[in-house]
């Protein structure tokens, strides 16, 4: 008899559980007993708190803003405007209580764009050249590591088992075992009084 063929016969008369599984059994095995879990199918579900500036709207309020300011009366020969570059705005009159009043007018055109006041971090009023007032309004986007921490703390004072957040650059990653907790936690972030607008997006089921 040819001897490859005999050890193939001696191999098959031996009991399935006594002699070792072939490599693609162990496959099938390891495949059946953990069900395919992977990182991707346990990862919880989670959201991400960012905090966004539409630099579109804010330019439509800047323009809008303007427009207005140089068809009023009470600004009439104010010099009244408003310069926006990159994050920054400028704001410039011909006095101080035109300069307030600009800072107004802007305010008003920016909550109808939907844009939050939050994001305006408004600096001190300067006097320029011919006895004119100036002012420069910084525009404030993403999370900073003392909001993201503040965020973390009301996340972990929430104590709700399973529910965590972490800092991931200028946003925040909450994650949670069910989907309600998340939407609790939304819940609680929408309240808390931060000096920061937040968003939520990123939902992961």
């Amino acid at each position: 008899m040819n001897p490859r063929r005999q050890s193939r016969l001696v191999y098959s008369q031996i009991p399935l559980a006594t002699r070792a599984p072939t490599r693609a059994e162990s496959y099938l095995a390891v495949r059946t007993h953990f069900q395919w879990t992977s990182i991707y199918d346990s990862s919880m579900p989670s959201f991400d708190v960012v905090s966004e500036l539409d630099q579109q709207e804010v330019r439509n309020a800047v323009d809008q803003a303007n427009r207005e300011a140089s068809t009023r009366f009470d600004f009439k020969n104010t010099n009244a405007t408003i310069e926006l570059k990159d994050k920054e705005m400028t704001l410039s009159a011909s006095t101080e209580d035109r300069l307030r009043a600009l800072y107004q007018l802007l305010e008003e055109k920016l909550v109808k764009r939907s844009v939050s006041l939050k994001s305006l971090e408004p600096g001190k009023i300067e006097e320029a050249s011919h006895g004119a007032a100036r002012q420069k309004v910084s525009l404030k986007a993403g999370i900073s590591q003392d909001v993201g921490k503040q965020i973390n703390k009301l996340i972990k004072e929430m104590g709700v088992k399973n529910l965590s957040s972490s800092i991931q650059g200028d946003q925040v990653r909450v994650t949670g075992k069910q989907r309600d907790d998340l939407q609790q936690a939304i819940a609680e972030l929408k309240q808390a009084d931060l000096s920061v607008p937040l968003q939520f997006t990123n939902f992961r089921d």
